[in-house]
């Protein structure tokens, strides 16, 4: 079996760290697949505007290397409790494939590439494409499903503040970076902390980076607090 990439992701996820467990969980994480030249055919997307949400299937590019096991700990259960790995949605897989649902923002061509734009993403920066089919709610969404150990929706109720610091740098990337305060609240609001570190008093400064930009942030009870915002060193 020969699966060649339909295309290429580029997203505002430079590092696996801090990317939501789950497709649209941050709704305003939108990124890019640029399509590869054998598929850089626009005939490839007519009609796909009908469809408002689209599955895409990929490769977890940075783990395939890793192996894989029979069992697995998912963050759902605190990281500590084993269940099969086929009964998880791990990125440490047999074949490293996987599946998300994203909304689908349209498309169009920007110097001899065909770019298909899509929100809610979770998907980190140059993840290979393998397939992108449309989403239809009368197959694909079954409204009495179980989902086990997964049954909660993810998220916690933290509040987000800014320092006057970090204030002021999003206001001079304002232009070049409009959604950028929602995007970092909403991945802090999922808590991106490994989840046997997450209790109520942690002293630990953590950092993450989106597009090429360095967010340092720190989390006391229910609130996190963004004290600095910078651009990345080249």
């Amino acid at each position: 079996m020969q699966i060649s990439p339909v295309g290429y992701v580029r997203s505002p996820y430079k590092q696996k760290f801090a990317i939501p467990r789950q497709p649209g969980l941050v709704g305003e994480a939108v990124g890019e697949i640029i399509f590869a030249e054998s598929c850089a055919n626009p005939n490839c997307l007519r009609e796909i505007e009908q469809f408002s949400h689209l599955w895409i299937l990929f490769q977890f590019h940075e783990t395939a290397e890793k192996g894989w096991a029979p069992t697995v700990q998912p963050p759902r259960l605190g990281g500590r409790k084993k269940v099969g790995v086929f009964a998880s949605r791990s990125t440490f897989r047999p074949n490293g494939i996987g599946l998300s649902v994203v909304t689908n923002r349209g498309w169009f061509q920007q110097g001899g590439e065909l770019i298909l734009r899509v929100g809610g993403i979770d998907l980190l920066d140059e993840t290979p494409i393998i397939d992108i089919k449309p989403y239809l709610p009368y197959a694909d969404c079954i409204e009495d499903a179980a989902a086990g150990y997964a049954e909660a929706v993810p998220g916690e109720n933290y509040s987000v503040i800014f320092t006057p610091d970090a204030e002021q740098f999003l206001t001079s990337v304002l232009a070049e970076y409009p959604e950028l305060r929602e995007l970092i609240t909403g991945v802090l609001k999922q808590d991106p902390r490994p989840a046997w570190r997450k209790k109520p008093k942690d002293e630990k400064t953590y950092g993450m980076e989106l597009f090429d930009i360095n967010i340092k942030w720190r989390i006391d009870k229910e609130e996190i607090t963004v004290f600095q915002i910078e651009k990345t060193e080249n």
